[in-house]
């Protein structure tokens, strides 16, 4: 779905303008993956525009930053406020926000140890991911024939820009079947997750999620599911 511009982004430091946010084509991120990123949501509340979790996703980002030798060259309360601020200068009540740190212009080659690190945070508004017509009435998924990807091979519960790759096989395949989305199984052909969501199925008063080990994404948003069922008294499993 098209992108909504809003005025500013905040790029390495500073608040820019939207069309002034670019890279060079010869970023290393642009040909190997090399990329870490967070998609939070903002929401309008009797207090102000409130981001979802904002700090937990930060820290999940300098998590999987650590993990592909990435140095972010900012403290992470620096990216908390930038993100804050980001909303309040587009005048957003509601929003979707993506912090992002990535290899950028400066070396060639699959490391690319040269290549700075290059940060931005962008917010915009963006509805329900799969429409506000499947909020209501629900979507028609299919089971991919594309698989996630096995344990040792790419750690699957970070955030990283390559991993995406595999999401987007599940979903061109599923949209190309007439379906609004596809599940991919895990490498011993048990459900995992869906192309960009986490997967939950209530039965008999219960609730069943696939565990870490079905190479999801732990999601941010499928803990704080977890947290509130069971402090609901519901069974998750």
């Amino acid at each position: 779905m098209p992108i909504a511009e809003t005025d500013h982004i905040w790029m390495n430091g500073r608040l820019i303008p939207w069309k002034e946010a670019t890279v060079h084509v010869l970023s290393h991120a642009l040909h190997y993956g090399s990329s870490v990123f967070e998609g939070i949501r903002c929401y309008e509340t009797h207090l102000g525009p409130r981001v979802f979790r904002l700090t937990d996703h930060i820290r999940r980002m300098y998590h999987a930053a650590r993990v592909y030798g990435m140095e972010i060259p900012y403290d992470a309360d620096i990216l908390v406020a930038a993100a804050k601020e980001v909303v309040r200068v587009n005048n957003l009540t509601s929003a979707y926000v993506r912090p992002i740190a990535f290899k950028g212009y400066g070396g060639i080659g699959v490391v690319g140890k040269e290549c700075p690190i290059d940060v931005a945070i962008a917010a915009f508004p963006w509805g329900a991911y799969l429409g506000e017509e499947g909020l209501k009435n629900g979507i028609d998924v299919c089971v991919s024939s594309w698989r996630r990807v096995a344990p040792g091979t790419l750690p699957a519960g970070l955030k990283m820009g390559g991993n995406y790759l595999s999401s987007q096989l599940i979903s061109l395949e599923a949209k190309s079947r007439g379906f609004a989305e596809g599940i991919g199984l895990s490498h011993d052909g048990l459900v995992s997750e869906g192309a960009g969501e986490n997967i939950f199925v209530v039965r008999e008063g219960r609730i069943y999620t696939p565990p870490a080990a079905a190479s999801i994404l732990a999601g941010i948003t499928r803990h704080t599911v977890i947290t509130l069922a069971r402090d609901m008294g519901i069974e998750v499993i």
